[in-house]
């Protein structure tokens, strides 16, 4: 999110969790050699994921992001052996729809009755200690249109994983938060957000092509739906991703944002050496699935 009054030091009212954290460190078998020679490290994750996570019969949000990409190629090889059976995915985007086409995984569209069992997705950030995730950021492929089926399948989800690389997950996070805003009054809700958050964070309009400053350009992105996304870029640590996104929700033209909370969420964090599952444990977290 954004930054208060540039007279106004940055603080948030402190989140009340009934969280507690449970690491469990895993081994991870070399991957078989028709897949890869030398797994990297989402290679590892995306196997663990799949090993760990998903059985035979289950509806599967299949996420986006090159750790998801790895983990439906794994799953396609799965159901292929007979590893697993019948498990039906439900894509995330076009690419991880794309993804499932090619590896053999049955596809389903997503529809807000349906009862997903698990779900695995790429996280741009994961904050420590709460595991709340920052989805959504630019990437170099094209995504933007797809932030609010990613979290709606994720919070849809009875269970979900995030995989993410070592150096994604800290406290104290910085970098960009997408929010999705209504087209028509967006200067109005990007103002009101930079005013919140004034000197701690920038506010830009994303642009559909380059670089091209704070308002977007003559092109910004309109999602399907209609909506612009602003980037509410952070230069300074955020106290707390569960502050910011009750604050992006009570904003006049606020859609949605990429700030995803999930009470039965575990992040599956690719090492260099090892792959670390941390897990939650709670009663209840305001705003939480």
């Amino acid at each position: 999110m954004v930054v208060a009054a540039a007279s106004t030091s940055f603080s948030f009212s402190s989140a009340v969790f009934t969280r507690r954290r449970s690491f469990r460190r895993v081994s991870v078998p070399r991957v078989s050699a028709t897949l890869s020679q030398e797994p990297s490290p989402l290679l590892r994750a995306a196997h663990h994921t799949v090993d760990s996570y998903v059985k035979s019969g289950m509806v599967i949000g299949l996420g986006s992001g090159e750790a998801s990409d790895l983990a439906i190629r794994y799953l396609g090889h799965q159901l292929r052996s007979g590893s697993i059976q019948n498990v039906v995915g439900v894509p995330m985007s076009a690419r991880s729809a794309s993804e499932a086409a090619k590896f053999g995984v049955p596809l389903k569209h997503f529809r807000d009755d349906f009862q997903i069992d698990f779900a695995f997705h790429d996280a741009d950030a994961v904050e420590e200690g709460t595991l709340i995730s920052v989805i959504g950021r630019p990437r170099t492929t094209q995504e933007d249109d797809y932030i609010l089926r990613q979290k709606s399948i994720v919070k849809a989800a009875v269970e979900a994983v995030f995989m993410i690389k070592d150096e994604q997950y800290k406290s104290g996070l910085e970098g960009s938060i997408p929010v999705l805003v209504q087209s028509l009054n967006w200067l109005a809700t990007a103002e009101e957000i930079d005013d919140l958050y004034l000197g701690d964070a920038e506010v830009w309009r994303r642009a559909s092509v380059g670089d091209a400053g704070p308002l977007g350009g003559d092109f910004p992105i309109v999602t399907s739906d209609g909506h612009n996304i602003l980037d509410v870029i952070f230069t300074t640590p955020i106290p707390s991703l569960a502050d910011v996104g009750k604050s992006l929700d009570t904003i006049d033209g606020v859609v949605d944002h990429g700030i995803v909370m999930k009470n039965r969420c575990r992040v599956v964090i690719a090492g260099e050496t090892e792959v670390r599952t941390v897990s939650l444990q709670t009663s209840a977290v305001e705003g939480g699935v």
